[in-house]
């Protein structure tokens, strides 16, 4: 992730953080293409609930064994509370939660994938949800009193222009008979995605605008608990739903593909893994860019999306290129004019944003 020496809040360490985040989520777009690219093409042709067996276990694994191994767990906890016999950090009786939110963001994002409509449509939903919820967030915690940062005017243009970019993937679709709006399925899972996604973002933002003067930020211990927690969630309702049908009596295709992908492997399930360890990678640099030190939930939120976005066309050239996939459409390149609009407004709103950050350092040093 480093390339160059950089410092905690910089913007430096932000580039890292972006740099990272993309690179790595091309290679999940490509990968995630690939394993669902149909037979006919000479491709896997995994299905959605397939691959995210594999895609998960990939994923988790990676992540989980970095925060045990480095043990990032470890919190210095500002609101130590008694849990029994035990002391535990305060903070962890929220951080938990995000770590189930992110357990449900995790399978919902996939699930998504698999309604009728296009995986560009699907994609753009989630990720113009996040932007607008972490604008939201912002409102909150400054009514809250929880941030005493400005959300600068760039910051909302930006937001404009981003949700504008997302907007062009959904209005300009060619119709295919799906309503989206009056699906149980489509809506329930889309809701399950944007009320985590709401909350884990609330969570993130409240743990650093509540550390104090002098109080480590330490992102990677709220990303290790989360990790764990996230992990423990998906482990108990992935062997829940496994035996559903013997417990509940639930059936329908989506149990039987999941069953299915575990009791007989598929072809390439080795290689479905190891892909969904870039999924696993990329939720280090999300995390970090969603908790970035000195910015605003907008700010972040914004970043963190626009990356993806840009990361999800640079995905669908590779895939074109290298396994005859679709060149992106003409909407998807006013999509990108879009986001680079709010990329602009967003170096306008860092440069301002560095200079009211060392504005503040210099009166805290007198």
């Amino acid at each position: 992730m480093i390339l160059w020496r950089t410092h905690e809040g910089s913007t430096g360490r932000l580039i890292q953080l972006c740099v990272g985040y993309f690179f790595f989520y091309v290679v999940t777009g490509v990968t995630v293409k690939y394993f669902l690219g149909s037979k006919e093409a000479g491709l896997p042709g995994m299905t959605g609930p397939q691959f995210l067996v594999y895609s998960t276990v990939g994923g988790t694994a990676l992540a989980t064994g970095v925060v045990l191994v480095l043990r990032w767990f470890r919190l210095e906890s500002v609101r130590p509370v008694r849990l029994g016999r035990w002391t535990v950090p305060g903070e962890v009786l929220y951080i938990v939660p995000s770590g189930i939110c992110t357990a449900v963001i995790i399978p919902t994002t996939t699930l998504m994938y698999t309604l009728p409509i296009s995986v560009m449509v699907a994609m753009t939903i989630m990720r113009g949800s996040v932007i607008v919820i972490s604008r939201i967030v912002d409102a909150v915690q400054i009514s809250q009193g929880l941030l005493d940062k400005e959300v600068y005017w760039e910051e909302n243009v930006a937001v404009v222009f981003a949700v504008a970019a997302v907007a062009v993937n959904v209005m300009f679709v060619r119709g295919g008979g799906f309503d989206f709006v009056r699906s149980a399925a489509a809506m329930g899972i889309l809701g399950s995605y944007v009320g985590a996604y709401s909350v884990r973002i609330y969570i993130m933002n409240f743990y650093k605008n509540t550390r104090g003067k002098g109080q480590k930020l330490n992102n990677r211990a709220f990303f290790g608990i989360e990790q764990i927690a996230a992990a423990v969630t998906l482990l108990v309702v992935g062997v829940v739903v496994f035996h559903a049908p013997r417990l509940f009596g639930w059936e329908g295709t989506v149990i039987d593909q999941y069953r299915g992908a575990i009791l007989h492997p598929l072809p390439l399930w080795e290689w479905a893994i190891l892909a969904g360890m870039a999924f696993g990678a990329v939720a280090f640099f999300s995390v970090f860019l969603f908790m970035f030190k000195g910015r605003t939930a907008t700010f972040a939120g914004l970043v963190n999306r626009l990356t993806s976005l840009i990361a999800g066309t640079v995905a669908t050239l590779v895939f074109f290129a290298a396994f005859g996939g679709k060149f992106p459409s003409v909407r998807s390149w006013i999509a990108l004019a879009f986001i680079l609009v709010a990329v602009a407004f967003l170096a306008r709103s860092e440069k301002k944003r560095v200079l009211e950050l060392h504005r503040t350092r210099e009166i805290e040093a007198t």
